[in-house]
């Protein structure tokens, strides 16, 4: 996912009429004002010799047009610039007044190259994804059973406790995960239904992005039978399906079949497609049931070839807009706005209240609008969301292949065959999710929250001298229970047992990879791959061990200089976590008996010398990650990455939270009404 560094687009793109004109009215003199800073402090890294650092050659650009016309390239030089990433900290620093000079220039640059609709987005074209589809069929039929396995599903309710109408959850749940745990437990589902394969997380984005969920003949091929098999399955029947009474059982006698079909088709093929269906595609399907019953065939299974046959349209498997007449930016109609909508927080087809709402024109009226996601997010179709976005923002997907030393950490497996604590681990970021979104408590509570869920198991894997009460559970399911955290080594994401064993290997940690986990996700900033001839770190021998902190032993990669500007970034984020093992549990020395060193500065400006001080440090760039949430929020929503076009739009929804107590509802409502998630721009 495209890193969006913080600017001040919102005051400047948002601004008044007249503050635009006069922006638009600023002069910058390319030759005298601009290219002899990069000149004298950048060139050197971006492009003299051959050598270009980031993909970044600035000896390319000789103009002013040549630099507006990439927004993507001018707000990271305007984000490096800003933050203090460059100059490195190895090269003289950019004097203030200098560098707050060319950062006003480059501010006024990108906001005139955006206002002239460069590097707008283009709305994707794309199909279901494997959960989606899902969802779409259970809503469609209203099946009371799930149509196939769905192991990206990771963490099951077992005990109804969703309720997100309450605003609260409760201080008890049950829950398990097919991933991880024994299979005992498998929601009843459609006999023999088998699902497509599924679609794999995009790097730093997600399972729904256009450019990753493409249609190939045999995929398509397999759409048709797998239509075919749900509406075949041995138990898709009166008992599954919540309108087979009115739409497969046979219609009374009276009244012609054509008539009859269409009466019933009608809504059928507007939920399916998403949109009032046409009157000659609505005759195609109706003459296609109506010359199969002529042939000999039964209502019912005329109307299963019928059924079939519309699981395999484009118009139920893609997700898309209508072009404008002319091809250029425009609004989604209220159609593809209920769309949009649905497929956002509920993973699946608008429903009635949607339809009805586009139907009426008023779907888009603020209002209207912000009742509907209010209905939305205290419906129990939410679930949907809270089993699709933080997974993947958090990336904990990754945890299931998380194996830690068997002969080192023993006590890390249970049961035969060797289930993992993992298990445990990850409900605990999944269950905090949900609390805050539940109960609107501010997003901060994913840097330092002083609650938490655990099984007896985690309690005791997070503290082995403290005794747990009930049983430790597993591998069917485990209760959870809320508990207060006092300890600030523990609370929030970061410091929690599954990101920091995902984040390790199997014998020792990874602070880099600790560090790129926290650049990523939570200030959405992920690193450029290393390049391609960097060597890893030798495994040292135990004479070495004995001698050096892991710390020490990454020393020669801070010193190269193809590694050192992504170390200066990258080793403070890791290292703060240096006192927590390759499987989550504190430690105040190495097995060498060396002291860990957690200290670093955070942002070149926030000295931190144990977690809890970085955690500070963290907070006191809350707005950066409030901002950065909701980059990774209007990706998701929209299906894309985002970039320099929609910086203003980040800029009002990270404002609003903010000003709302750093709210995650808030930031959900604010994306819905930003104008990206109203724009469409469509691929020619």
């Amino acid at each position: 996912m495209l890193q969006l560094p913080r600017v001040l687009l919102g005051a400047l793109v948002l601004a008044s009429a007249a503050q635009s004109v006069l922006l638009a009215e600023v002069s910058v003199d390319f030759k005298k004002e601009i290219q002899p800073v990069l000149q004298q402090h950048c060139v050197k890294c971006h492009g003299k010799g051959g050598k270009v650092k980031g993909k970044l050659d600035l000896l390319e650009i000789q103009s002013v047009e040549e630099l507006a016309a990439d927004p993507d390239r001018l707000e990271t030089i305007l984000g490096v610039l800003e933050d203090g990433e460059m100059p490195p900290e190895d090269e003289p620093a950019l004097p203030t007044a200098l560098r707050e000079s060319l950062a006003e220039k480059l501010e006024a640059l990108l906001a005139q190259s955006l206002r002239s609709g460069k590097g707008l987005a283009r709305t994707p074209i794309r199909r279901m994804n494997r959960f989606q589809y899902n969802n779409a069929v259970k809503d469609l039929f209203q099946l009371k059973v799930e149509v196939y396995p769905l192991p990206e599903r990771m963490m099951r309710d077992r005990n109804g406790y969703f309720r997100p109408e309450t605003g609260k959850m409760p201080d008890k749940v049950t829950v398990s995960s097919r991933p991880l745990g024994k299979s005992g437990l498998i929601e009843p589902r459609l006999a023999g239904v088998a699902p497509f394969p599924q679609d794999l997380r995009a790097e730093h984005g997600y399972d729904n992005q256009g450019d990753h969920l493409s249609l190939s003949p045999f995929l398509m091929e397999n759409f048709l039978t797998l239509s075919r098999s749900i509406l075949h399955s041995s138990n898709f029947g009166p008992g599954t399906c919540g309108i087979w009474k009115s739409f497969f059982d046979p219609p009374r006698e009276g009244g012609s079949t054509e008539e009859v079909l269409g009466e019933r088709l009608r809504p059928f093929l507007t939920k399916a497609f998403r949109r009032p269906v046409e009157a000659d595609v609505l005759s195609r399907y109706t003459r296609h049931a109506a010359g199969l019953m002529r042939g000999g065939m039964d209502y019912t299974d005329a109307i299963k070839q019928v059924a079939t046959a519309a699981l395999a349209s484009p118009r139920f498997l893609y997700l898309y807009e209508r072009a404008s007449k002319d091809g250029s930016p425009d609004r989604v109609d209220a159609y593809e706005l209920a769309s949009r909508l649905s497929f956002f927080l509920w993973g699946s087809l608008p429903d009635e209240a949607l339809l009805e709402a586009a139907a009426s024109g008023k779907l888009a009226e603020p209002d209207t609008l912000r009742s509907h996601v209010e209905r939305m997010l205290k419906d129990p179709k939410l679930k949907r969301f809270c089993d699709s976005f933080p997974t993947q923002w958090l990336q904990l997907d990754r945890i299931i292949s998380s194996i830690p030393d068997v002969k080192k950490y023993p006590d890390f497996y249970y049961a035969p065959p060797n289930y993992r604590t993992t298990m445990d681990m990850m409900m605990e970021p999944l269950l905090l999710f949900e609390t805050i979104l539940i109960e609107d408590r501010p997003i901060l509570d994913f840097i330092d929250s002083d609650y938490s869920y655990r099984s007896a198991r985690l309690a005791r894997w997070y503290d082995p001298q403290k005794s747990s009460q009930g049983k430790l559970g597993g591998p069917v399911s485990l209760n959870f229970q809320r508990v207060p955290v006092e300890d600030r080594r523990q609370g929030g994401v970061i410091p929690s047992a599954a990101v920091l064993t995902m984040t390790s290997g199997p014998e020792e940690t990874k602070p880099i990879t600790r560090g790129a986990w926290v650049a990523g996700v939570i200030f959405n900033d992920p690193p450029e791959p290393p390049p391609a001839d960097v060597p890893t770190l030798p495994k040292a021998d135990p004479a070495t061990l004995k001698k050096l902190t892991i710390r020490e032993r990454f020393a020669a990669h801070r010193e190269s200089p193809d590694c050192a500007g992504c170390h200066v970034k990258l080793d403070p984020l890791g290292f703060a976590l240096e006192n927590y093992d390759p499987v989550g549990r504190w430690r105040d020395t190495y097995e060498n008996g060396l002291q860990v060193d957690a200290s670093g500065t955070l942002l070149r400006k926030h000295e931190f010398d144990d977690v809890a001080a970085f955690k500070d440090a963290l907070l006191a760039e809350k707005d950066r990650f409030t901002r950065a949430l909701a980059a990774h929020l209007l990706a998701y929503a929209l299906g894309r990455e985002v970039n320099a076009a929609d910086s203003p739009a980040l800029d009002g929804i990270a404002h609003a939270a903010i000003q709302d107590n750093y709210s995650l509802r808030t930031l959900i409502h604010e994306v819905v009404r930003s104008d990206p998630f109203h724009a469409k721009h469509l691929q020619q």
